[in-house]
Formats: C-alpha cells, sequence, structure tokens
C-alpha cells in the first residue's frame, strides 16, 4: 500500500528529466549574453588587474628575500 502512493506522487522518470530539460531552456532564454565591446573591455580589465597583482607579489618576494638574506647573513657573522 505504501508503494502505491509513492508510485502515485513520483511522475516516472522520463518525466522527471524532460521536466529537468524544459526548465533548463527555459532558464538559458533568460540570460542576457555580453556584445562584444563589453567582452573586450572585462577582458582588459581582468588582463590589467592580473599584472597589477602579479607586481605586488613579485614585490612582496623581493622585499621579503632580502630581508631574509640579511637575517641570514647577521646570523651567520
Amino acid at each position: 500500500m505504501a508503494k502505491d502512493k509513492e508510485a502515485a506522487k513520483k511522475p516516472n522518470i522520463f518525466k522527471r528529466i524532460g521536466g529537468y530539460f524544459r526548465d533548463v531552456f527555459s532558464e538559458i532564454k533568460k540570460i542576457t549574453w555580453p556584445t562584444p565591446k563589453t567582452t573586450f573591455k572585462n577582458t582588459g580589465i581582468v588582463l590589467v588587474a592580473m599584472l597589477v597583482i602579479g607586481v605586488v607579489i613579485f614585490g612582496v618576494d623581493s622585499g621579503l628575500h632580502y630581508l631574509f638574506g640579511l637575517v641570514m647573513n647577521l646570523a651567520g657573522n
């Protein structure tokens, strides 16, 4: 008897899969895609941000390398 109630509540697997893809396609239709100009601008922003972050990391790494060298020279004397 419990199995009959479960079977009545759940649609079969093919209907569930079909419903899923129907929902996916309806959501895809709602997407607003960026224009090529916007995409190019955003790519430039990302490249500049990567460059700035790379320079900052290089600076911190160089500074720590220099300080570590000073500490090692002082400890060796």
